[in-house]
């Protein structure tokens, strides 16, 4: 360890600096959350509602590349034949104080992965405590872009796609407000966590349980089950899962670059 034995700490001290960089953490969650619990137009009609009207960024974005492409009949889309409703008496209220965690908890990721790193770090060598420079702003900048992802990319297609789904017009899309909010939050921090692979890949090396030669010789059964995971998350389209299996896959070679970088650092 990289502190002396003298330095050496009981198993109840460790649960205690546990406790307090827990307490620490949840100290910043339940305020971001509070804010953005007091911001509920802003939070509902601009953010957790966005994907849903027609003027969205993505929705722009799919449509500016229609034009360009003459393709505007496939890639503009318009407003979705479906409505939110809420069935149950506190069910607005519920799903405000849900929504304001979640945000709370997506805002404070850095300084929550600070702490948790902070009561990891001293168990580490000196030397592996050198190699992992940086790794809270490298693991705060993939869980950031796999919200963005998520949020930008694969939460529209879904709802676009299965709040249009219709087996015949006669049938209106009623949607109930905890269904939406389930769908768009779970994709979102999905594809955030989803992102985290190289970070874990760096740990699952450190501990040697995978290497750069396992990653490449299994490279074609990561495929296939990226391919999967894109199919789960994303609507049961083509082009929808490619567009979500492009980054995975970059990520999966990006893991094994620093897979192999790890294990030359060991040697």
């Amino acid at each position: 360890m990289a502190d002396s034995p003298e330095k050496e700490m009981s198993f109840l001290d460790h649960l205690e600096e546990l406790r307090w960089h827990l307490v620490r953490s949840a100290f910043l969650v339940g305020t971001m959350m509070l804010v953005l619990f007091f911001n509920k137009n802003f939070v509902f009609d601009s953010v957790i509602l966005g994907p849903i009207k027609p003027d969205f960024l993505t929705y722009r974005w799919f449509c500016w590349l229609g034009n360009l492409l003459n393709a505007q009949d496939v890639l503009c889309l318009g407003e979705l034949p479906m409505k939110l409703i809420s069935t149950n008496m506190s069910g607005q209220f519920t799903t405000h104080v849900w929504v304001s965690f979640i945000g709370g908890l997506i805002v404070s990721f850095p300084y929550v992965f600070w702490e948790l790193w902070r009561f990891i770090k001293p168990g580490l060598y000196e030397k592996e405590q050198r190699y992992t420079r940086g790794i809270v702003f490298y693991a705060s900048v993939l869980f950031a872009a796999g919200v963005l992802f998520g949020y930008y990319l694969i939460a529209p297609l879904s709802v676009n796609f299965l709040g249009s789904y219709q087996v015949s017009a006669d049938v209106f899309n009623t949607i109930d407000l905890n269904s939406y909010i389930s769908t768009v939050t779970t994709l979102t921090l999905a594809t955030g966590a989803t992102f985290e692979m190289p970070i874990l890949v760096y740990f699952l090396t450190k501990i040697g349980l995978v290497g750069p030669a396992f990653l490449r010789t299994y490279r074609r059964h990561a495929v296939v089950v990226l391919l999967i995971i894109a199919a789960i998350i994303t609507p049961p389209d083509v082009i929808s899962q490619v567009i979500v299996t492009l980054p995975l896959l970059v990520l999966y070679e990006l893991s094994i670059l620093i897979s192999a970088r790890v294990e030359k650092n060991k040697s």
